[in-house]
């Protein structure tokens, strides 16, 4: 079965750091480009960063050069390092693969990162 659990968000001050795990199922860490997607409230979930299986990355402008997507293939595990939140960085975090099969797209629960002024 595949899965993805995101943990690490949290309530932070503005100008805080976070970062933020996405444990995967081996089955597609290991053969897939995965993604960061966030979404505010009343608002439609927005890419955030990509990492590919050789560590190429990109960014949405909004964060790039504050956040730093990874992965760790020994632990399954891909990381969202987020510097000099702001609080329009609030939203739950989602991260997501691809679903070869269907053409679709495995997600995870979401975990909430909440950034006070």
């Amino acid at each position: 079965q595949v899965q993805l659990v995101e943990s690490g968000g949290d309530l932070v001050q503005a100008g805080g750091s976070l970062r933020l795990s996405c444990a995967a199922s081996e089955s597609i860490f290991t053969k897939n480009y995965m993604d960061w997607f966030r979404q505010a409230p009343g608002k439609q979930r927005k890419f955030v960063a990509r990492i590919t299986t050789d560590g190429s990355t990109n960014y949405a402008d909004s964060v790039n050069g504050r956040f730093t997507i990874s992965r760790d293939y020994a632990k399954n595990t891909m990381y969202l390092q987020m510097n000099s939140l702001k609080p329009e960085d609030t939203a739950v975090y989602y991260c997501r693969a691809p679903n070869t099969d269907s053409g679709g797209s495995y997600w995870g629960q979401g975990t909430q990162v909440t950034v006070s002024s």
